[in-house]
């Protein structure tokens, strides 16, 4: 058994059982990896994957445990790499990011353009995506950190630190009805056409609960991921838009009027998660730290060392977080 052989029915596991794209992305001749997955499961007796003809079809029940156990290995041996280069060059590496469109557009620029100022051979990696993808990317070892509000609570082998508290404001057009209301209800909310995230995004779940704790069916005529195309729709007259506040921008957006909605809904955290047993070398623990800066090195080390999701709420429960 090789390592060679365990990577390559893990990546064609991960390309949806696609020997010629899996070997393109690993630069390499297809016959190469169709031979190596067939020496494998002659060595261990069992197939992988079930054939019809030369294409694979599926992955066989032993197959997903073996491809479960081949992940696990080839992070540990990522992990290893990692303690070598951390030895070696402590100041040179790779550090890749799983986000959503907020947080990588409106919450992370700043901290990046200090990251990279500091470790300017680092190369840095930014992967974007839905809370469950961005979850599901960490959880696999595809990236060192998943940043988001939502979805990876989903996953247990996830260790998951609070990062700061956030709200969001109410857009609308310069003159329309709301920006003369003296005080902004719900139910005056519910009488509009609404413009905001899709469900999962980006505390999403925070306002329809607050919806329907009140009785009140909202109005949402149209979702994106996306803060910026929000805006863009409510310019053109579709709806209000409800968007994180830290989305508002008073220069760019000088021509919309941003409501603060903190009253009405509850705040969501953000939160940055990575696997579980991952070895952190020492500038992702500083990236960590410039994005939320109640995370240092001592308190990371602390999140790590819990063994379920108790003991972190625990370790959590009487941090102050801030708000943005």
């Amino acid at each position: 058994m090789k390592l060679q052989q365990l990577r390559y029915i893990w990546e064609v596991a991960h390309h949806d059982l696609n020997v010629s794209a899996t070997a393109q992305s690993l630069y390499t001749s297809q016959p190469g990896i169709s031979k190596q997955i067939k020496l494998l499961e002659d060595e261990l007796g069992v197939e992988v994957f079930a054939r019809s003809g030369k294409h694979l079809t599926r992955i066989t029940p032993a197959g997903e445990t073996i491809i479960e156990k081949a992940g696990e290995i080839l992070r540990k041996v990522e992990s290893i790499k990692q303690v070598a280069q951390e030895f070696s060059n402590e100041k040179k590496g790779s550090l890749s990011i799983a986000t959503t469109h907020t947080q990588a557009r409106y919450a992370l620029p700043e901290v990046i353009a200090r990251f990279i100022e500091k470790y300017p051979e680092v190369s840095l990696h930014m992967h974007q995506g839905s809370p469950i993808q961005i979850a599901e990317m960490a959880a696999e070892g595809l990236v060192d950190f998943a940043i988001a509000t939502e979805g990876l609570e989903l996953f247990g082998d996830l260790v998951m630190m609070p990062c700061y508290n956030w709200n969001r404001c109410i857009l609308v057009p310069k003159g329309h009805p709301l920006a003369k209301v003296d005080k902004l209800t719900l139910e005056l909310v519910a009488e509009h056409p609404i413009v905001t995230y899709v469900f999962g995004f980006t505390g999403r779940s925070k306002l329809d609960e607050a919806f329907i704790k009140l009785g009140l069916e909202p109005k949402v005529v149209f979702t994106a991921t996306d803060a910026d195309v929000i805006k863009t729709y409510v310019r053109l007259g579709l709806g209000i838009g409800i968007v994180a506040h830290m989305a508002h921008d008073e220069q760019k957006d000088a021509d919309l009027v941003a409501l603060d909605a903190s009253h009405l809904f509850e705040p969501s955290t953000t939160v940055i998660g990575c696997r579980r047993g991952t070895f952190l070398r020492g500038y992702m623990y500083e990236f960590v730290e410039y994005f939320a800066p109640h995370l240092s090195r001592e308190m990371v080390n602390m999140a790590l060392g819990k063994s379920n999701r108790s003991e972190l709420d625990e370790l959590f429960q009487t941090l102050r977080l801030p708000s943005k």
